[in-house]
Formats: C-alpha cells, structure tokens, sequence
C-alpha cells in the first residue's frame, strides 16, 4: 500500500506542472497508443535478459577475484585489492563504450552492443561481488577452517564443501541487493545501441515529441520491476532460513 500511495503521489505531483499528460499516446484503447505500448514494453526481456546474464557472471568473476585475498600471500592480496579499486574507480558508462568504441581500436577484437553491455555490466559488478564474497566468507569463524584441516582438505575443498554453504546465506542478501543495482544500470547500455527499456522510450520520445508522458511510464516500468524483484529476493532468502530451520528442527527430533 505505501508503494502504490508513493506512486500516485508522483503521478499527481507531476499533473500539478505547466504541461498536462496526454496519455492518449499510450491508451490501449486506441491503435496507435496500443502499438507506442507494446513498443516501449518489447524493451523489458531484454532489460531482464542483460541483468540476469550479467550477474551471472559477475559472481563467478567476483568469486575468482575474492580467492586470492583468501590466501597468505601479500602479493596475491594487493592484487586483489588493485582489482576491486580500479574497477570500481571506472564508471559504468565510460567502460561501456570503451569496451564497445576503444577496444576494437587497441586489440582489433569487436563485441557486438549486446556483448559489450554484458562484459562491461559484468566486469563493473564484479569488482562489488567480490568484496561481498570476501566479507561474506571472513565473517565465519576460524575453527570452520581448522575442522576442514582436521579431514584432510585442500584449501578448494574447504572453501567448497565447508566455507561457501556456510557463508551463502550471509552473501545472499547482498547479491539480491546488487542484482536490483544491475538492474538500474543496465539503463547505461542503450547509449549503445541495445533495445532496452531505456532505447525504446527515448526512440519512442523522438517519434511522438512527449517525453513527459514516455519518462514517466519508463520511470513506472522500473520501479514495478524493481518492485517485484525485490519481493522475489525477500521471497527467496525467507526461504532459504526457512529450510535451514526446518534442518534444524528435523536434528533436533533424532537427538
């Protein structure tokens, strides 16, 4: 209920200034606004598909980046740390169209938009993952180490079989909260092209000259989205300790 107040508010807010809405170009009650809609929403598979693809990877690439400050060496450690910094000292954008512009110049190796968003999306998250999964896995105790040295693991086994299933649930929440980040991000790679939500509100501005209307619709479709990712990673880390308690209570009844 607060969310749906705080949205109407806007709206009204909005209706209070010197332009008034038209929202006849985006009724679904005419021909032309039923075809300005499906053309601004057609952007959202691709919005979701560039997120969730990129996450993907960042966490992959944020875990390789967060071993090595695991280890003893100082070496292996100041390489992590010169990883997370200077990738997190980059903006988005501009390591967007570098990837995209620069890096056909410097190597002659060419991404389409599509793979250049997903590598740079994935590469400025990873740098956030990793120090996630660093906190993530420093934040169990010392003697979880110890008992895995006790049965004879490596240090890979350790942190597989033992560390991780331990520290997933306190990384959880934290990669639901970047995953909603990523999401908002992926706005960036319409500069380049990608058909997102972003591209096809401001192709949508160009055409029809109301980006009152358009903006605000755009601004709607993130913030549902948002919204309902959000719920479903509330949902998904409910779950998660709900399982756990249920282990929990099944030990308890064979002691």
């Amino acid at each position: 209920m607060k969310n749906l107040f705080l949205i109407f508010s806007l709206l009204f807010l909005l209706s209070c200034g010197k332009q008034e809405f038209d929202w006849l170009i985006l009724s679904p009650n005419n021909v032309n606004g039923l075809t300005n809609l499906k053309f601004l929403l057609s952007g959202i598979t691709t919005t979701i598909f560039i997120s969730v693809v990129s996450i993907l990877f960042s966490i992959v690439l944020g875990l390789v980046v967060a071993i090595p400050s695991l280890a003893k060496s100082k070496f292996l450690t100041y390489l992590n740390v010169g990883y997370v910094e200077i990738v997190r000292a980059i903006p988005l954008l501009v390591l967007i169209l570098w990837i995209y512009y620069g890096l056909p110049i410097m190597t002659g190796i060419s991404f389409s938009p599509f793979m250049s968003g997903i590598i740079a999306l994935s590469i400025s998250e990873s740098a956030f993952q990793a120090e996630i999964f660093r906190a993530g896995i420093n934040s169990i105790r010392k003697h979880q180490w110890e008992a895995g040295s006790s049965l004879g693991l490596n240090f890979f086994k350790k942190l597989r079989l033992v560390i991780l299933p331990q520290a997933i649930r306190n990384i959880l929440p934290a990669i639901g909260n970047q995953f909603v980040y990523v999401l908002k991000m992926s706005s960036l790679v319409s500069i380049i092209g990608i058909g997102d939500l972003t591209r096809k509100a401001n192709e949508l501005v160009v055409t029809t000259y109301r980006p009152l209307e358009i903006y605000t619709f755009l601004i709607l479709e993130y913030l549902i989205l948002i919204l309902l990712v959000s719920f479903v990673v509330m949902l998904i880390f409910y779950l998660s300790w709900l399982s756990l308690l249920q282990v929990f209570h099944l030990v308890w009844l064979l002691i």
